[in-house]
């Protein structure tokens, strides 16, 4: 347990606790987080988690830039709901992402090669739709999230693993708050 991680555990769960109220101010609690985690994860060998972190910077701008654009009257961000039909294509995009990772990191010195691929691959999604501001991002966080315990609880990152433990609860939290404020914002 170092220092870093723990910062970097602290800023996460800032970051997950403003993004589940729809408030634009996560993004700055994320960015540094990010950063942060980036080197813990790399020492821990969880090399693809690790570069997950570079794109989690990139969509922390790119999700601060959009969700600037879209609040309501409130203040808050408004939400929206995915179409069914993307379901197949969201699900084959994170299972081809993790087998291409997998397949990757099994040519390193990577800790934990297949659990390193699926949570980076199923983190891609799910903040590619949480940048959209779909409700349906907050199911597969919840998935995410359980799988990085057991990857993070694996290499010793025990402060890591239990914010991990949080961000399930506040994922599960967030996926019924926003489906509320989704039928609340779209009633006559």
């Amino acid at each position: 347990m170092s220092p870093l991680e723990t910062l970097a555990a602290i800023l996460l769960l800032m970051n997950s606790a403003l993004l589940a109220r729809r408030s634009v101010w996560n993004f700055p609690a994320g960015m540094a987080a990010v950063a942060i985690y980036a080197w813990v994860f790399f020492d821990a060998r969880l090399y693809a988690v690790a570069g997950l972190q570079m794109f989690f910077l990139l969509a922390q701008l790119a999700g601060l830039m959009a969700w600037r654009r879209a609040p309501t009257d409130s203040g808050e961000v408004a939400v929206r709901t995915m179409p069914a039909r993307w379901w197949p294509c969201v699900m084959m995009a994170g299972v081809l992402g993790s087998a291409a990772l997998a397949l990757l990191l099994h040519q390193t010195n990577a800790a934990a090669p297949i659990s390193d691929g699926i949570v980076t691959a199923f983190s891609l999604v799910a903040q590619v739709l949480t940048n959209g501001r779909y409700v349906q991002s907050w199911p597969l966080w919840a998935g995410v999230n359980i799988m990085s315990i057991a990857l993070f609880a694996g290499q010793d990152l025990w402060i890591t693993a239990g914010l991990y433990g949080l961000l399930l609860t506040i994922a599960l939290y967030s996926w019924r708050a926003w489906t509320l404020m989704l039928a609340a914002d779209t009633a006559p």
